[in-house]
């Protein structure tokens, strides 16, 4: 690999983009910059895929540096199908996201060199389980599910303050839970009535118990179904910060866990090293041929059935939710509530 090369690496995903900008022998060190481009309500996934691509440029410029290679990973065909045909003239490497997981994870020593890996990835938007072998980088199952993710623990969240008289916003209580994971007590403050409800981990973990338990259901679904045991579970996305989620999973599932410090940069950091390796094109990982996989026994099947009601129930909660938030009736005074105030240190970028 080449030294000090500059490099862009942008993970893309529902939620928006993730970009960093770095030398092609430092991806695990802090970036020279990056960003965070939220999707646009109604907007496709390029949209911030190309407005993070643009800052990042932008930067680079500044420093009268020229980048030299800038792959994107993307978690499905339709997402890389978009990116592709918005991409124009410019030269992208399109990676399949769990590669660039894997390829970082083995840059810093934490993948297994032979067997296979769980690669758990929560975001805010779902839930992605891909188990991958290590030596081959072949996809051995993947699932993925929306019930489960930040924007429903958020839905969540908001019910449990608004029980307390404290109405808030999507913005302001995805800090409060990306500030759980740095403190163990947030107190939402309603500026209007004065109002406060007093968060703590123990809360967050209530809340989240359900879809926890039901995402350990996923795991071991996947691993009967392929008949494989993994060596590990790597956990990723930014919801995996919370310490509550991480020992959850720990205890619920019997399996060494990867956790880098910066989970939601792993992918644009395994971009960063796969656009040093490759300049332009697509790299997709290779399936297990179809029917290569084990019956689960029937009892793993009434597991199964249990983890599918859970799935229902918890979707129909969260669908509920939301859909509660978009048609809230406005106060009498026809002015919108203002969000809560957090009182907590300040949370981290990219949380």
């Amino acid at each position: 690999m080449e030294s000090m090369v500059l490099l862009l690496g942008v993970s893309a995903g529902a939620g928006g983009a993730h970009a960093m900008l770095t030398h092609s022998d430092q991806p695990h060190l802090p970036p020279i910059d990056h960003c965070e481009v939220p999707r646009r309500a109604g907007g496709g996934v390029e949209e911030s895929v190309f407005e993070a691509i643009h800052q990042m440029m932008g930067a680079a410029g500044t420093r009268d540096e020229l980048v030299s290679g800038t792959a994107v990973t993307c978690r499905c065909p339709l997402h890389a199908e978009a990116i592709r045909a918005g991409a124009g003239e410019r030269r992208l490497t399109i990676v399949e996201e769990p590669l660039a997981q894997l390829r970082y994870l083995r840059f810093t020593g934490q993948l297994p060199d032979n067997g296979s890996v769980i690669l758990y990835d929560l975001g805010s938007s779902g839930l992605t389980i891909t188990h991958a072998d290590c030596r081959t980088d072949t996809i051995l199952s993947s699932k993925r599910s929306t019930v489960l993710g930040g924007d429903g623990y958020d839905a969540l969240l908001r019910w449990r303050l608004a029980r307390g008289g404290v109405l808030t916003d999507k913005p302001t209580s995805r800090r409060h839970r990306e500030q759980l994971s740095d403190t163990r007590v947030v107190t939402a403050i309603n500026t209007d009535t004065g109002d406060r409800v007093v968060l703590t981990r123990s809360d967050l973990a209530e809340l989240c118990a359900a879809g926890i338990h039901h995402s350990a259901s996923f795991v071991r679904q996947i691993i009967d179904e392929t008949g494989v045991r993994p060596e590990a579970m790597a956990l990723l996305g930014g919801c995996t910060r919370s310490p509550i989620i991480r020992a959850e999973l720990a205890e619920l599932i019997d399996l060494p866990i990867i956790y880098d410090p910066e989970p939601d940069l792993v992918s644009a950091r395994g971009a960063v090293l796969l656009a040093a390796e490759r300049r332009g094109g697509d790299l997709r990982m290779p399936r297990l041929r179809a029917g290569a996989t084990s019956i689960a026994p029937t009892a793993d099947r009434r597991k199964l059935i249990a983890a599918v009601a859970v799935t229902a129930a918890l979707g129909a909660t969260i669908a509920g939710l939301l859909a509660t938030d978009k048609g809230s009736p406005r106060p009498e005074n026809g002015s919108n509530p203002r969000p809560a105030e957090i009182v907590a240190p300040t949370s981290r970028s990219f949380g």
